[in-house]
Order: structure tokens, then sequence, then C-alpha cells
């Protein structure tokens, strides 16, 4: 009992100081940290309290780790955390949240090369990518993918008409889209962020306090640009999908719209399958512009391709028209300019929407080579990812 009782006591002066309202100098952090978690480890074995709070020192320890650049430390740390963590878990429910909080930072910490420095997926397409993952990299998105479906899981079987519990549950669904974009699954990574949506807008209804308010706002605005830049990567049939089981809200309906008709889709296709409206679909693409961003590569002699120069290498913005015209006309141009390498060379033409990408999201791509006719092209080389 003593030993339990100073370990806590340990806990609530490492609470203050890393709440901030103490002061500790970072040697005397680090050593208290070190103190603490061996305090709690002979209690943490039969204490679920003890346990709850081993395991939320040691993602402490794990965050400190990962702050160094010792990605390897920190799992490590964690992974010991959770197993403490998962022990105490049954036992209360804040016990539970603490659990579920560090399965969200270990899927964080086993995607972090997934990701690039603002928290966008390297590799938003997958499996079709031509510089897609690792082996090895691959193997940790998938296993975050596990764990973060498992901190949903856990926050699910709580009371839900706890605030804090709806709050953590609508949290793990963020995260949970942000890791399956990350292995390119666009399409479920939407249908959870739409989730995640609903959850923080019926949150907001209720009344929430200030900082809880400002988490909400922040969560939504995370997600809206995330559900914006995944739904440029959805071919028409994931689009109407989507629409048929309510996930596509209806301020995302006129991107929606407009992802159809860059990939060639007819407006009446659009109207029968998105169900809307044939004069608003006509509307939205009239007014509604798109930014086409192009690039040129002729092979050299020495085999390696060359990114061309303006206007060649551009963008701009279209209306009404789909990636496959904007490339027509831009291979008209460029055939007929004193850039054309003539007809025995090989180049290159790829259009995207929004941003210059992985050649697997282009819009449009097309490779000419010296047997292929030099006429204007039919159509795409390949399909939306």
């Amino acid at each position: 009992m003593a030993q339990r009782e100073a370990a806590l006591r340990l806990d609530e002066q490492w609470s203050r100081i890393r709440s901030g309202a103490a002061h500790a100098e970072p040697g005397e952090r680090e050593r208290l940290l070190g103190e603490l978690i061996s305090a709690l480890r002979e209690p943490a074995r039969s204490d679920p309290e003890c346990a709850a709070r081993l395991g939320l020192r040691l993602g402490d320890l794990a965050a400190r780790r990962f702050a160094d650049g010792d990605r390897a430390g920190a799992l490590s740390a964690l992974e010991e955390g959770l197993r403490h963590a998962q022990q105490a878990a049954a036992h209360d429910p804040e016990y539970a949240r603490w659990y579920a909080r560090g399965l969200i930072n270990q899927g964080v910490w086993l995607a972090w090369p997934l990701s690039d420095a603002d928290r966008l997926p390297r590799h938003p397409l997958g499996a079709a990518a031509e510089e897609g993952p690792s082996p090895m990299e691959r193997a940790a998105g998938e296993r975050a993918l596990d764990v973060t479906r498992s901190a949903v899981d856990v926050l699910a079987g709580l009371d839900p008409h706890d605030p804090v519990n709806q709050r953590g549950l609508a949290q793990a669904k963020v995260f949970l889209g942000d890791r399956l974009a990350e292995l390119g699954l666009a399409e479920d990574a939407v249908a959870w962020a739409v989730d995640a949506e609903r959850d923080f807008r019926r949150l907001l209804q209720v009344g929430p306090g200030p900082e809880e308010a400002q988490e909400a706002e922040d969560a939504l605005a995370h997600i809206e640009r995330q559900l914006e830049l995944r739904l440029r990567f959805l071919d028409f049939e994931s689009l109407v999908g989507l629409r048929a089981d309510g996930l596509l809200p209806e301020r995302l309906l006129p991107q929606a719209v407009l992802a159809a008709r860059i990939q060639g889709v007819e407006p009446r296709r659009i109207t029968a399958g998105l169900r809307l409206d044939g004069d608003r679909v006509a509307e939205t693409l009239d007014t509604l512009p798109w930014l086409a961003v192009w690039r040129f590569d002729v092979r050299g002699p020495d085999g390696l391709w060359n990114v061309q120069g303006h206007p060649w290498h551009n963008a701009a913005e279209v209306t009404n028209r789909t990636a496959e015209e904007v490339a027509t006309d831009l291979f008209r141009g460029f055939t007929e300019s004193p850039d054309y390498p003539g007809p025995g060379a090989h180049w290159r033409i790829r259009v995207w929407w929004q941003e210059e990408g992985d050649p697997a999201g282009a819009r449009f791509r097309l490779m000419i080579a010296p047997e292929t006719p030099s006429d204007a092209p039919d159509t795409p080389d390949g399909t939306p990812s």
C-alpha cells in the first residue's frame, strides 16, 4: 500500500509539471518521469489505477522519444504502455479512454512515414501510385489502421450518452479516416470522415464549453480539408456509392459534380448517378471552375525525362471541360509549337486537378512513342484513381 501511495504522489507531481502548473528543468523532468515509471511498475501488477497511469506515463516517455527522433524507441515504450492500459481498461471508463488514446497515438506514429509535413497522405492513391510506400511502410500503415480501428471499437463500447465518450469516438473516427487515406482507401476514408463530421456537429448543437467547442471546430476544419482532397481521387462509381449511402454532404455535391465531369462523365449520367436536378448540375458545371495543372516531359538521348518549360508546365482555371478536352488542346498546341521534338521522339503529357502530384493521380495521362500516330488523343491512358 505504501508503495502504491508513493507512486501516486509521484504521478500527481508529474501531472502538475506536465500540465504546466509546476516547473522543472528538462533534466529534472526526465529524471522524474523515469523514477515515476519505475515506481508504478510493481503496484501496476495488481492495481488497475496504477496500471492505467503506467500506460499513460510510458506514453509520455514515447512522446519524448518520438520528439527526439527515436521512432523505434517511442513505439517500443508505447507498446509496453498499451499492455498495461489494456489491463486496466475494463475497470473504469476513464481508463478505457486512456487506452483508446494510446492506440490512436500508436497508429499516428506507426503511419508517420505515410504522411507529409502537413499530415496529408504522401501516397493517396495506394497501390496505384507509381512511387508508393515501401513494403515495410505499408505494413506499418496497415498495423496503424488495425490499432486505430481498435480504438474506435473501445470508445464505441462505452456509454454513448456521455459527452466525453461522444467526443472521443468522433475524434477516433477522424484518425481512422486519416489512416485509411494514407493507404489509398479514399472511399472508406471519406465515409468515416463524414461520419465524424456529423458527430462533431451534433456535439456543437448541445452547447459544449469553450474548450470543447474549439476542439470540435478544429476537428471540423481538418475534416473539411481532408474531404476536399479525398474527393479528387474518387472515381464516379465511388461517388455514386457514397451518395446512395448518404455520405456526400450537401456542401460537397458541387465538388462531386465537378469530379465526375473532369473524369469525362456526361452530365446526364452525373444527374442520374448523384440523384440531382439536371439544371443544378448544368449550373454547377457552367459556374464552378477547376484548376487544370499540366506537364509535358520529353525523353532525351540519355533516356531521362526532361520537364518542358512554360507554357508546357503550367496551370489555368477552366470551366465545364473534361481533363481529356484540356489535354487535347494542349496536345495540338504542343505539336504545332517550336518545342515539339518531332515524330521520332518519346514524350508524354499529364493533367492534374488542382495540384501536380503522383502520376497515377493525373486526371489524364498519355505517352507518345515513335510508333504512335501523332494525332490528338482519343482516350486517357488510364483511369482516375
